[in-house]
């Protein structure tokens, strides 16, 4: 995010101690220490939760195709079922069980 080189440091650190002068430079590098600290640990924080929640949010969305599809294939009619598949349906009660011969030899 932030670029910042080793003299740009020495600059800020120079100008810090001409500004806050030698007693109260520590106390207040300390300070801006701990803030920046929290500040990192919130960022983090909110990262991971966000993370955590798109993660959440895929299985969920993986979770509805599957059970969508289970659904879709548990209502599917036999002839809705032959249109997908490009066959005919069984509808003859005494071929569904011959593998789609008659049950009754045709003279």
């Amino acid at each position: 995010m932030f670029e910042i080189g080793f003299w740009e440091m020495v600059l800020v650190g120079a100008v810090s101690l001409l500004v806050l002068g030698p007693e109260r430079l520590p106390r207040v590098a300390r300070k801006t220490a701990l803030w920046v600290r929290k500040a990192k640990s919130a960022i983090g924080s909110v990262k991971a939760d966000i993370d955590r929640e798109l993660e959440l949010e895929e299985i969920r969305q993986s979770l509805n195709v599957k059970a969508g599809r289970r659904i879709s294939l548990l209502e599917e009619t036999p002839s809705s079922r032959a249109k997908r598949t490009g066959s005919e349906p069984e509808t003859d009660a005494s071929t569904i069980g011959n593998g789609g011969r008659n049950a009754e030899p045709e003279a």
